[in-house]
């Protein structure tokens, strides 16, 4: 009897033990830019193997210097995000999805779009009469897809490293 109370006790520790273990192991995040890719190696040189937008949730399983292994919410993907990508924060977009107490601010949102509100782009432009925002806005409309970076990196023959890692 005493056995089986012990050997019970001991299975309930364990229990509690490996549990807290899988919810450290396990960490919530969320995306805080614009959009991120899921990379198969630790380095902004990697293949492409997911994307992830603002506010989008991650589950992370293992971190290498500046680099977190991730899963999306649907589990369906893993791959290495960059820390500068994530937050602590859970982000809400919107009043009434899930807590309001942690949705971010409309200056928030427009930082996320790397960019400025209409309100502050017009206060800016009105303080500085002088610049030119033509090639702002041309640079803004610049994107590289995945496969123009992998083209880029092939034919550059660059080599993908653990950058930010440790090897």
């Amino acid at each position: 009897m005493f056995r089986y109370r012990f050997i019970m006790i001991c299975l309930t520790l364990l229990s509690i033990l490996l549990l807290n273990a899988t919810a450290d192991a396990q960490k919530a995040m969320s995306v805080q830019v614009k959009e991120s890719y899921l990379r198969a190696t630790p380095s902004h040189l990697g293949k492409v193997v997911a994307k992830a937008s603002y506010s989008d949730r991650v589950a992370v399983f293992e971190e290498r210097g500046d680099w977190k292994k991730v899963s999306l919410a649907n589990g369906k993907y893993q791959g290495w995000m960059h820390n500068s990508a994530l937050t602590n924060k859970r982000i809400v977009l919107k009043a009434g999805q899930s807590n309001v107490a942690t949705s971010v601010s409309r200056d928030e949102i427009a930082l996320a779009g790397k960019g400025f509100s209409d309100e502050v782009e017009a206060q800016y432009r009105k303080n500085n009469k002088n610049l030119d925002y033509d090639w702002i806005n041309r640079m803004e409309a610049f994107t590289v897809s995945p496969k123009q970076m992998e083209d880029f990196v092939s034919s550059g023959q660059l080599a993908r490293g653990n950058e930010g890692g440790k090897p």
